[in-house]
């Protein structure tokens, strides 16, 4: 017997129902026969009701669902109305009514037939799980008599359990019972054909190693929504729309179809600054997300002002369990009149040069691969030149410091952030270690080591009992909380200058000019509240405290203040701050997020 989907045994109870009218009808005549039609227009009474055919059911549990009672009348929608209810309790392939005189009425027996006793339960086509683990979620059990509605209950737990673990496609395809064997037949589709189609820049396999699918893999929308979503933070395509096809004939096999919209990847950036003190600085940048289609990434730009930059990066972003990622780049600095402090304080001033050329690779690991490391090897040439300006007794030999370093840096980087959503939520942490030796062709000796634990909570849930204000900020764009934590020490009292940790500055301290504390150990924290008021303008209110000191006193913490806002344009998120420190305030005006 082949259940299907459906209950298959309706012709059960379709043949009762026949047989009943049959019956009625001549019971109605055998009555008016023997009242000498008297009674032709009145329903005979019920004297009693019962069941036969039941074996494993009880009687009392069968009639517990019927209507009919001793002392009514007999009413042929109501005896319909029985049968579907026994037949509804789900333990009977067929089910018929007997009416028989008695006394001065009828008595009514419900005949069933009862469905047989299980003798096993197995599964087929099923691989994701075991039959010991969908046997948790079947509640029938072996010896005891089958029950189409309870083992209909059994199948929708067993597809929720698919559901629920993203196997959305899984469905009960058969279920066939012979005797008391119970066959269940799970159909598990499969990926066929990953077709990718609307890229004209960007190479297939950019894309394709990002959606990891491929054909003969069982579709799992967990592991695809999460695959799709690093597939549009790479920023490379406007949209992304999926599409499923079943190819004819087969059932078990279904075609995914990814669509794309591309969008400019390379854009121009300019970053302005104003101090009170320091004056007007800024440049420009010009990068490329995509080059050429294949994922690199290229960034040249510079600065100018007292404090002039100039650099070029090319590096290769992509990593998983099995492909490095990779950069190399060049920096060259120059500072006229770069102030040394101390403790905030301006020392002397002096000019700087300094030549930067590294190279790193890195991979991911980790089960969930939100685990990664990346190792640079890192040559930077410092020479120092006109000193001037000092404090009487302030050491200001800076000789010592010049020449070649070399350093090792190890970076370990925890991202548990949503890859979901189009905004950061979530939690990322870093550990670096930096190691400067001789042995690696360099001029000094140290060990520096610092970590960071960047954190973004989403604040919605929070002030939506406290402002009633629609259309404000959404689910993907909410009011959101980011705060940035970072130290770092070091194994030597005092690195060279070239080394030092620095704070102060647009990426830092906001409120004081860039490099205003400096030491072998830091202390920074950065909070941040953006508040979207437009989709294309947001709000955003700070606080930044820190400090960077040789001999570091916790208790001695300098710290700012400020305003300022985001706007969405086409060349990226414009940024412009506004901090107020303890000597001067500060305009700052780029582009993207501190961080």
């Amino acid at each position: 017997m082949n259940y299907g989907l459906n209950d298959g045994l309706i012709w059960g109870m379709r043949k009762g129902l026949g047989r009943l009218f049959g019956i009625l009808a001549l019971s109605g005549f055998c009555l008016f026969a023997f009242c000498g039609g008297v009674l032709a227009a009145e329903a005979p009474r019920v004297e009693s009701v019962g069941v036969s055919g039941n074996e494993q059911i009880t009687e009392s549990y069968i009639l517990g669902v019927v209507e009919t009672k001793p002392g009514a009348a007999l009413d042929r929608d109501t005896l319909q109305k029985d049968i579907e209810a026994i037949y509804g309790q789900g333990f009977f392939s067929y089910v018929d009514v007997d009416l028989r005189p008695e006394g001065e009425g009828v008595s009514v027996v419900y005949a069933v037939r009862e469905n047989p006793v299980i003798d096993s339960i197995t599964f087929s086509g099923n691989t994701v799980y075991k039959d010991e683990a969908l046997m948790k979620e079947v509640f029938s059990q072996v010896g005891t008599v089958f029950n189409r509605v309870f083992f209909r209950n059994d199948l929708d737990r067993i597809q929720e359990r698919y559901h629920k673990d993203g196997y959305v496609m899984v469905r009960i395809a058969d279920v066939n019972v012979e005797g008391g064997d119970i066959k269940v037949r799970i159909l598990e589709p499969r990926v066929g054909n990953v077709v990718i189609q609307g890229n004209r820049k960007t190479k297939t396999n950019v894309i394709r190693r990002e959606i990891k699918l491929k054909e003969g893999d069982l579709f799992n929308v967990v592991h695809f929504r999460h695959q799709l979503g690093k597939l549009q933070a790479l920023g490379y395509f406007e949209d992304v729309n999926v599409g499923f096809d079943a190819p004819e004939g087969q059932d078990d096999v279904v075609d995914l179809i990814l669509t794309v919209k591309e969008k400019k990847t390379a854009s121009i950036g300019l970053n302005l600054a104003y101090g009170t003190e320091s004056g007007i600085s800024g440049g420009l940048t010009y990068s490329d997300t995509n080059l050429m289609g294949r994922g690199y990434s290229l960034e040249v730009g510079f600065d100018e002002g007292d404090e002039a930059s100039y650099w070029a990066t090319l590096s290769s972003p992509y990593m998983d369990r099995s492909t490095y990622a990779w950069r190399v780049g060049v920096r060259y600095n120059t500072y006229d009149d770069r102030y040394y402090y101390y403790k905030g304080k301006r020392q002397f001033e002096f000019d700087e040069k300094s030549l930067n050329v590294y190279a790193g690779l890195g991979k991911k690991f980790g089960r969930k691969e939100d685990w990664s490391w990346f190792f640079t090897l890192r040559r930077t040439d410092t020479s120092y030149s006109d000193v001037h300006n000092t404090v009487p007794g302030y050491i200001d030999d800076l000789t010592m410091w010049e020449g070649v370093n070399m350093t090792a840096e190890l970076q370990f980087t925890l991202d548990k952030r949503d890859p979901y959503l189009p905004y950061s939520k979530g939690l990322v942490w870093e550990t670096t270690f930096e190691q400067a030796a001789k042995v690696l062709g360099g001029e000094f000796d140290y060990l520096k080591y610092w970590t960071q634990l960047r954190y973004y909570l989403p604040l919605n849930r929070f002030v939506d009992g406290i402002f009633d204000i629609d259309n404000l900020w959404t689910e993907d764009s909410p009011i959101l909380l980011a705060a940035r934590l970072r130290i770092g020490s070091s194994t030597v009292d005092e690195l060279p200058a070239f080394a030092r940790y620095s704070l102060g500055g647009m990426n830092s301290l906001r409120g004081y000019d860039s490099r205003s504390f400096e030491g072998s150990n830091v202390i920074l924290g950065n909070f941040e509240i953006r508040v979207p008021v437009h989709k294309n303008f947001t709000l955003v209110g700070f606080y930044d405290v820190g400090n960077a000191d040789s001999s570091m006193d916790w208790g001695d913490l300098h710290d700012d203040y400020g305003l300022g806002i985001r706007v969405k344009t086409p060349f990226g998120n414009l940024r412009l701050d506004y901090a107020h420190g303890d000597d001067e305030n500060k305009t700052y005006f780029g582009f993207g997020e501190m961080f």
